[in-house]
């Protein structure tokens, strides 16, 4: 009888393994199927519910795609750029020095909280996800987690992406940041040649419009003199002398600024620009997830899991309840 007590429970072969799983198939089958059917539910409630109350809504991803060219011959003066612009400091301690290239200081401006609030303000995200506490930080920290942008480093090509259960926001959102990120590397000065094109157009629009006015104010004043008396001639006459010369120097200042800007033209046509919009996010019609067979599929094998798990403990604590010598020490009673 004591040698039928004294059991190795080291020497576990597959049979005695099978037969524990058999002994407690019941609770086996029993988890998994609860943990399919509660999973499976759990799926087909999150689609019949409206994305905004859904546990689980369908996630889109819209993506734009930008092209940064760090071979710009304007990437030389990115230092001076960075120091004048008082980015320089901020920048170094964000890892960007000023001999990295343009995609780094993309990425670090869509870091910054002066980028992140512009968009949390535009599109009223403190209240979509009705954040209560510590607005601006929390905002700041929600936009993160949906808003991606990353960088190629061999094609220099920049995208933007944002998540949200709303995929015409998403679109919306990622345009957004686009354009404001070019508006800002425009506000830098980084793309000269771009920068000095603007001015020439406005330039040029300013000097045609005043070279109108100066000559509707000559018309005006040839009609005065027909319908006007002779003691007013001499004045007149001065005063369209005037204005033919103003009209000549604006004409000149035409010229030049034209010959300027074509010339601008034939070398921006030589040179590929720093920031150039390749693709603009466009409205996803199908999700970027989650996916729910996937889900199902790990549910069921965790719950397959737990239940081993537990069929093996619950057979541990009987092969414990039937030894004397076990219970004993439990209860403090051996000696």
């Amino acid at each position: 009888m004591n040698e039928e007590k004294n059991i190795d429970y080291s020497e576990i072969s597959l049979i005695d393994l099978f037969a524990v799983l058999w002994h407690r198939k019941i609770i086996i089958i029993a988890i998994t199927i609860i943990a399919i059917i509660g999973t499976v539910t759990f799926s087909i409630i999150s689609i019949i519910l409206p994305p905004e109350t859904s546990p689980l809504p369908n996630q889109y991803t819209p993506t734009a795609l930008m092209l940064i060219n760090n071979s710009s011959s304007s990437n030389s003066g990115m230092a001076s750029m960075l120091n004048s612009s008082g980015l320089g400091g901020l920048a170094g301690l964000a890892g960007v020095s000023t001999g990295s290239s343009f995609s780094d200081l993309a990425i670090y401006l869509v870091s910054t909280n002066s980028f992140l609030d512009a968009v949390v303000d535009e599109f009223g995200l403190i209240v979509r996800y009705k954040i209560e506490k510590f607005p601006r930080t929390e905002s700041r920290k929600v936009l993160k987690k949906h808003l991606t942008a990353s960088s190629e480093e061999k094609s220099g090509v920049f995208s933007f992406s944002f998540e949200d259960y709303d995929p015409v926001l998403a679109q919306k959102v990622v345009n957004f940041c686009m354009h404001y990120l070019e508006s800002w590397f425009n506000e830098l000065g980084i793309d000269k040649n771009k920068l000095e094109r603007e001015n020439l157009e406005r330039n040029i629009e300013n000097t045609f419009r005043e070279i109108q006015n100066l000559e509707q104010e000559s018309q005006k004043l040839g009609m005065s003199v027909t319908s006007g008396g002779a003691a007013s001639i001499p004045s007149i006459a001065l005063e369209q002398r005037r204005i033919a010369l103003e009209l000549g120097a604006q004409q000149q200042v035409y010229t030049q600024l034209k010959v300027q800007y074509e010339l601008l033209k034939v070398t921006m046509a030589s040179e590929k620009p720093v920031f150039q919009i390749l693709e603009m996010a466009e409205i996803p019609d199908q999700k970027s997830g989650p996916g729910r067979g996937m889900i199902c599929v790990i549910v069921t094998f965790a719950a397959g899991f737990f239940s081993v798990f537990l069929a093996f403990s619950l057979n541990a604590i009987d092969n414990v309840k039937k030894d004397p010598e076990a219970m004993a020490k439990l209860r403090g009673t051996h000696t």
